[in-house]
């Protein structure tokens, strides 16, 4: 008898991608602007401000994370963590493998753009050369929760665009989730410009296609911790090559 109650019962999957279809909630049009506004406030105080110290770095790496996430909790007061699960064992793995596989496609992306079109050099990582052993320290720490807040700067216009694809223009879902991941990939590479002396080959296609393997981990396990963890370590090994 148990058994076939439990054969009889449904699979259940496990949790998809949060919002664009209205679970855990909806997220309408409106309140989506609002957060991609407090995106953008969270950009631009890292794009101008100006006041430095010992805590003046502390506060552009705090707001970029920060303000979209009082945005989310805003919109989804219940339901704004739906993007941060449990981390288990396999999401170290996969976070693991995505950035190996990131240190490979950046070494040959960048090599190929060397050769096609000239590439830029991290000011980042040249300045770490020259910084003293405390700064090379708190440079690397401020790298957490700038990289975090630069997931979300991905993340979420990616649930955005999938609500809009999906919801509002009825897309599929394997449409909606596709096209949203390749928009957001061109929008990272975008904003890296300023980074890379404004060449935009390098920024768009380069940067670009880093975005997206480092999406994928969310994509795969619905966990924002996972692609912030494979972003972390993908520019600390970026950043290491400074310090020695």
């Amino acid at each position: 008898m148990t058994n076939d109650v439990q054969a009889a019962a449904p699979t259940l999957p496990d949790p998809d991608i949060p919002y664009y279809n209205g679970i855990p909630q909806v997220i309408t049009g409106k309140q989506w602007w609002l957060v991609m506004a407090a995106i953008v406030a969270g950009f631009a105080v890292v794009s101008f401000w100006g006041l430095g110290g010992a805590w003046g770095h502390w506060v552009p790496v705090i707001a970029l994370p920060l303000i979209p996430l009082l945005a989310l909790r805003y919109v989804a007061p219940e339901h704004w963590t739906a993007i941060f699960r449990r981390v288990s064992l396999r999401d170290v793995l996969l976070m693991l493998g995505i950035w190996i596989l990131n240190v490979v496609v950046t070494v040959v992306v960048g090599w190929v753009l060397v050769k096609l079109v000239g590439a830029k050099d991290n000011p980042g990582a040249d300045a770490l050369a020259d910084a003293t052993t405390t700064e090379k320290v708190l440079f690397m720490v401020q790298a957490v929760p700038q990289l975090f807040g630069e997931e979300l700067l991905t993340i979420l216009p990616l649930l955005a665009l999938m609500y809009y694809f999906h919801s509002r223009l009825q897309w599929s879902r394997r449409t909606a989730m596709l096209t949203a991941w390749l928009v957001t990939a061109l929008i990272f590479g975008a904003v890296h410009r300023p980074t890379y002396d404004w060449n935009v080959v390098q920024a768009v296609v380069g940067i670009g296609v880093v975005r997206l393997i480092l999406t994928l981990g969310f994509l795969i396990t619905n966990n924002i911790w996972v692609s912030t963890g494979a972003h972390i370590l993908n520019d600390w090994t970026i950043f290491g090559f400074a310090l020695n």
